[in-house]
Order: C-alpha cells, then structure tokens, then sequence
C-alpha cells in the first residue's frame, strides 16, 4: 500500500501559473515523507490536494493514487486519506469517546462493537478512562492523540500531517512524534508531513521533500 503522487500541482483562483512545479514521489507503506519550504509556497495547499479539500476555484493537475487506485477524482469522504491539523479538532459537544466513535468505519456495526473498537483504541493511546470525558478537560498531547486515534478508528489508508506538533511544548512534542510515528509504522500507513521544525523531519526517518 503506497500513497503516489505524479506531477500534481495547484492553481489559485484567477491565477496563471501553479504554486509550485510539479511533484512526484512515492510514500511507502509505513514511512514518513517531509515536505518543507517557505511560508505561502502552498505545503497545506498540497495536501489539501492530495485528500480532496480544496476550497473552490483552485485547480489540482496531476494524479493521486493509493494503493494503484487512482483518487484525484474521488470526493474527499472516498479517498480513505486522513488528515491531522496544528489543532487537535475534538467536537467539543461530545465525549471523547464519542469523538472516537465519530470516525468509526461503517464496517463497525452495533452499539457494544463499536464501544469496544473506540475502548481499544482508547487503550492504546493510553487513554483508558476517557471514555466519557469532556476534551476541553484534555492537556494538548491528549487530545492530539485522540485525534490520531479517531482518524486510525476511520482506517484511513494513508495519512496526512500539517504541522501536527508546532503547538506543543518540546518535551511533550518529542513524546508525541515517538506515538504518531510509531502508529504509522506498525501499522504500515503512508504518510506525508507539512512541517518547519527539522527536528519533525529527523524523528520521521523518511525522505524531505522542498516544494
């Protein structure tokens, strides 16, 4: 399962010429990819891009495809390609295990099933009795972890970081790349990353890409 981009580009709205040259790369299953550059070079454009969110009137060429199955036509719901913000985005009227219930894959069916898949990824975020907590009682590496764990709980295929940990402290940050990077590796998810911090790109292990 590899997340492949060939010759994909975005133009802005009213724009002639695309935000960046063309990109092609290859993701693995498993490894982290980093894409760094300047601010206003279009790093969140492009992944906006590649899951499907692009806000009207800018134009993707290129192609997307996952695991050989092309996407770049597929709504963003289709594509099976989660995507993690600066802000750990939690429903802030919910539990957090209902948070986590939010991004259950509909193959999950029954109330006491999916209690249990969301407990489990509970578990493994080290999170066992948040079940019924409210996120705004959360620290931020919590609720960047529930985060992480709705999105597995989705079973994306492949993963899309933007500056995931530029709001954390450097101790808290560090333990965060250790849990995120590790997920992706055992659980063999390609995964692109946004990032300024060259400290992100080192823990990722992966190839840097400059747009």
């Amino acid at each position: 399962m590899s997340l492949d981009l060939i010759d994909l580009t975005v133009t802005p709205p009213g724009a002639t010429q695309p935000l960046f040259a063309p990109l092609t790369l290859s993701v693995a299953p498993g490894q982290v990819v980093t894409v760094t550059g300047p601010s206003g070079v279009g790093k969140s454009t492009l992944l906006d891009a590649i899951g499907g969110h692009l806000a009207p009137g800018f134009v993707a060429s290129g192609r997307v495809v996952l695991n050989g199955r092309d996407v770049t036509r597929l709504p963003a719901e289709s594509r099976r390609i989660g995507i993690l913000f600066q802000e750990a985005l939690l429903f802030p009227h919910l539990s957090v295990g209902d948070n986590l219930a939010f991004g259950l894959a509909a193959r999950i069916r029954g109330r006491a099933a999916r209690r249990a898949a969301v407990q489990a990824a509970l578990d493994q975020a080290g999170l066992s009795d948040f079940y019924d907590r409210d996120p705004a009682t959360l620290s931020g590496g919590q609720r960047a972890r529930a985060a992480l764990m709705r999105t597995a709980l989705a079973e994306s295929l492949a993963l899309l970081l933007d500056e995931p940990f530029s709001k954390l402290d450097t101790a808290l940050r560090a333990d965060l790349r250790r849990f995120f990077f590790g997920h992706v590796q055992a659980h063999a998810i390609p995964t692109l990353m946004v990032t300024h911090d060259t400290e992100d790109a080192r823990a990722a292990a992966g190839p840097v890409v400059a747009l």
